[in-house]
């Protein structure tokens, strides 16, 4: 619709001038077919522009880390939209069977509601992380909305846990080139990912687990979800069963399975402890 309404105005302003005098047949022609032209780079710029915006592996908006690349036999078990009960719970009993941690991407106003299932996620020595407040698509959210959500998350994962890593996961990996640059103005790191399991429609734990199979080559981010940012309390079981079966899949397979911070080779801790590391670190 909007390429054809943009051909439309061209045709329409070519024409006048031509009627007026002020533009050869010749000339017109000429004109039109770069008018097109013109209409379809746009076009294909606009939905190029669109789709980096959500592209997980897109760079074009700000460097973000998906991973070290082909070649490494690490894989990062990363999960957005917790906590949630009681899957996000079940989740570490199945990661502390086979002695593996994730990285956690956690909603602000989840980690508020259960501080405790937060804290649980970093005695089992896992990485939790910052997905906003309350998880808006930050494509739509202005400066100072990101920075508020990014704030207020921060806030709650300093009172949950204390002391915790610098990443920041945005929701949907909706952003702009602001998004990222107001993230790193607050020292947050961010990380995407290039493996999805397409796991927060609710599919079977088998369809989870062929769906990341099918893309697994060494060095992946793994994008699964223990909880769902439309209500808490949404039901993850088949992603915990996908998880147990992924893990002793590639485990078998030489696989070595460890958090973004060990990924990147960073530290999974902040360098300046919060104000509430001393309470919660007991």
């Amino acid at each position: 619709m909007f390429f054809a309404n943009q051909q439309r105005i061209l045709r329409s302003f070519y024409a006048s001038l031509y009627l007026c005098g002020e533009l050869p047949l010749s000339r017109l022609q000429s004109a039109q077919m770069i008018g097109y032209l013109g209409g379809a780079l746009g076009f294909a710029a606009a939905l190029a522009s669109g789709y980096q915006s959500m592209a997980p592996t897109g760079q074009w908006y700000g460097r973000t880390f998906t991973g070290p690349g082909q070649g490494s036999r690490q894989l990062a078990l990363t999960y957005d939209d917790g906590p949630n009960d009681p899957h996000t719970l079940r989740l570490l009993e199945v990661l502390a069977k086979h002695d593996v941690h994730a990285t956690f991407f956690l909603i602000g106003r989840y980690v508020k509601q259960r501080p405790d299932i937060s804290r649980e996620l970093v005695r089992g020595g896992h990485v939790v992380g910052n997905h906003t407040f309350s998880h808006p698509n930050l494509i739509f959210s202005s400066f100072q909305q990101t920075r508020t959500q990014l704030e207020q998350c921060e806030q709650a994962l300093t009172d949950a846990v204390g002391e915790h890593s610098c990443l920041f996961r945005p929701p949907f990996g909706g952003r702009r080139p602001g998004t990222l640059k107001t993230a790193r103005s607050l020292g947050l790191e961010p990380v995407m990912w290039n493996i999805t399991g397409w796991d927060w429609r609710g599919e079977s734990a088998e369809y989870v687990e062929r769906k990341v199979g099918s893309q697994v080559q060494g060095g992946d981010v793994i994008l699964l979800h223990d909880g769902s940012h439309t209500a808490f309390g949404t039901d993850r079981a088949q992603t915990v069963i996908a998880t147990d079966r992924l893990i002793a899949r590639y485990k078998s397979e030489g696989y070595e399975f460890v958090t973004v911070p060990e990924m990147t080779g960073s530290e999974a801790r902040n360098s300046q402890p919060s104000r509430n590391s001393t309470r919660h670190g007991q």
